[in-house]
């Protein structure tokens, strides 16, 4: 059985102004301006460069920043950072506390270097706020050794190649950084450790909501392999698979390494073959030679069989490195002859390389610089494959496997923050935190269950959903707790799925409505009903005047002409025929008027018509 443990980092978007401006956290399309910057790396305290960013940088990218109504010059790098935002700090402090963390004496900005343009400044302020805190699960306690508070980067809106934009809205916005040990052994751990943490996050009612405001990053490993960062892992039924795609990866990386080694596989230089495509029909080289570009290639002594075969996948791993510095792709020995190149082509490339049979090669297409600099990157991974797994940091895809983003940073990014001053957590700050912590999910979850009768599995939903306040202040006013419960939890998002604007069904609209069920303006069964024509444009007033149409004399109507189509039946039944003409009426009535006086008025209405024959 393969050994794995996993790491988690949750970064949670805090629900205050932004850190070191007074500007408002929050997404904007108002564009009202424009510049262009170029990021270079930088050395850190120590004097080294990060890998990460010398990478990034040669790309040799510029970026295009969008300002905008809800960024100033602080975004713009060009004003020194304000004081820090005091609340987000005690926002940061209130989780460390729920996290059962120790809070430093003092908060101390650090710059980490971050080139892919993401921060105008090339760099993002981040400080440890707490330590030594820890959750508990059914897997058993999982440690949180470090808790910290920094600022949320650029938001990306376009990649043109050479020039991405970013638009500053984002940039600023007070995030939480929460780090847990590589205490998680299984995919299922690590959902339930996410889910943990997150219900957390949501307790305090001041972290942001919505699609982008939390995201996370896990670490994994296998025993012999290496870490492995996923980027921006942040869908929790994701998790498991994402795991489990990771460690198959490890695993077969290291069977490619015991392979390479068994037949003693080495890495040859690479060299410009492009007299060998000069009349090709592989479109991908002849659009390369058009423009000016060059051919390369370089043997793998011993590496045929795992760049693609049945098990493994090695020559992915490749063309992720080219890609990485912008070519969409490469060819490979396993894949060969393919996509134009011919079989002729492939003899003359193998002798020209002095390859054997078990031997097989790397094929690309490019303007000169770029080609050597993407070869340079692809050698270098084929040369890891003989020591086994590289630390990398990956994205993920919607299947659960991941692709390979950039070098794993490390110690050499980080440097002290000299424009933002030291800050002093006090005891009293800390008794302020401690004094108005919220509850913890299972209080509140047994809190729900207890007060409104509803289950279990809906308090924990609504917990989840992040809806137990909205639903306490309507259930709290109301006699009907469990159908705001199934309005919440199953008929709001039937309705989004239906394509119906949701948004118009607010908290206010469910108060008045669930205010005029409780004086009987209508049964249970409309609610349904007046909510969707809500979400279709009619107000609640509108909605519910044309559920109970002509109300009880209506009602009283229709259930005489019932009992006058249906005379010969009823005089022959007698009483025995309320439960026909219940059914008629509840049919056409059901929702619009409840349903203890439907029954009522049928009764009354059905010993009139037999005492008057």
């Amino acid at each position: 059985m393969v050994r794995a443990r996993a790491g988690l980092e949750i970064h949670q978007q805090l629900d205050t102004h932004k850190l070191f401006c007074p500007c408002e956290s929050r997404l904007s399309d108002e564009v009202v301006a424009e510049f262009t910057r170029v990021l270079r790396p930088t050395q850190s305290e120590m004097g080294e460069v990060d890998k990460a960013a010398l990478e990034e940088s040669v790309k040799k990218r510029r970026f295009l920043y969008q300002a905008t109504d809800n960024s100033c010059l602080v975004e713009a790098d060009e004003e020194p950072p304000h004081e820090l935002n005091r609340d987000a700090l005690m926002i940061a402090l209130k989780v460390a506390a729920l996290l059962n963390a120790r809070p430093v004496d003092e908060v101390q900005f650090m710059r980490k270097i971050v080139i892919d343009g993401s921060n105008t400044t090339g760099f993002q302020r981040t400080a440890l706020i707490a330590v030594n805190g820890c959750i508990e699960t059914s897997f058993g306690k999982v440690d949180i050794p470090t808790i910290c508070l920094e600022e949320e980067a650029a938001r990306k809106v376009e990649d043109r190649g050479d020039v991405v934009v970013y638009r500053l809205d984002r940039l600023g916005i007070p995030l939480v950084e929460i780090a847990t040990s590589p205490d998680i052994h299984s995919g299922e751990e690590l959902r339930e450790v996410a889910e943990r943490i997150g219900y957390l996050l949501r307790a305090t009612k001041r972290v942001r909501r919505g699609q982008g405001t939390i995201r996370q990053d896990v670490n994994i490993s296998i025993e012999g392999g290496a870490r492995v960062e996923i980027k921006g892992a942040s869908k929790l039924p994701l998790l498991p698979r994402i795991f489990q795609e990771e460690v198959n990866r490890q695993v077969a990386l290291l069977e490619i390494r015991d392979l390479l080694r068994e037949r003693n596989a080495t890495v040859g230089e690479a060299m410009d073959v492009t007299d060998i495509f000069q009349n090709t029909a592989s479109r991908v080289i002849k659009t390369a030679l058009k423009s000016g570009g060059v051919v390369l290639a370089a043997p793998l002594r011993g590496f045929r069989g795992v760049l693609k075969s049945g098990k493994y996948r090695l020559g992915r791993e490749l063309a992720e490195r080219a890609k990485a510095v912008g070519l969409k792709g490469i060819f490979h020995g396993d894949e060969m002859p393919a996509y134009g190149v011919s079989e002729e082509e492939v003899e003359h490339l193998r002798e020209k390389l002095g390859l054997g049979p078990d031997d097989s090669f790397v094929l690309l297409a490019a303007p000169p610089e770029r080609a050597w600099t993407a070869m340079e990157r692809v050698l270098e991974r084929a040369r890891v494959a003989v020591e086994g797994v590289p630390e990398e940091t990956r994205g993920p895809r919607e299947d659960g496997t991941t692709f390979y983003m950039r070098p794993l940073p490390g110690g050499a990014r980080m440097y002290p923050e000299t424009d933002v001053p030291p800050v002093k957590i006090t005891r009293e700050m800390w008794e302020e935190v401690l004094r108005d912590l919220p509850p913890l999910p299972e209080e509140m979850a047994a809190h729900l269950v207890e007060r409104y009768g509803i289950s279990e599995q809906q308090a924990w939903q609504l917990i989840r959903d992040g809806t137990e306040d909205v639903f306490e202040d309507i259930a709290s006013h109301t006699a009907y707790p469990g159908v705001v419960a199934r309005v919440l939890l199953n008929l709001l998002p039937e309705m989004e799925r239906d394509g119906l604007d949701v948004g118009r069904v607010t908290p206010e609209v469910l108060m008045e409505v669930f205010s005029r069920l409780d004086k009987g303006e209508f049964a249970k069964e409309g609610v349904e009903e007046i909510l969707r024509a809500v979400a279709s444009g009619k107000s609640p007033e509108e909605a519910i005047s044309a559920l109970r149409g002509g109300g009880e004399e209506e009602l009283r109507d229709f259930i005489r002409r019932a009992l006058e189509e249906r005379r010969d039946f009823v005089v022959e039944r007698g009483e025995r025929a309320f439960s026909a003409i219940m059914g008629v009426v509840m049919k056409e009535f059901r929702g619009r008027v409840d349903g203890k006086v439907i029954s009522e008025m049928v009764r009354d209405e059905l010993r009139k018509f037999l005492e008057e024959g």
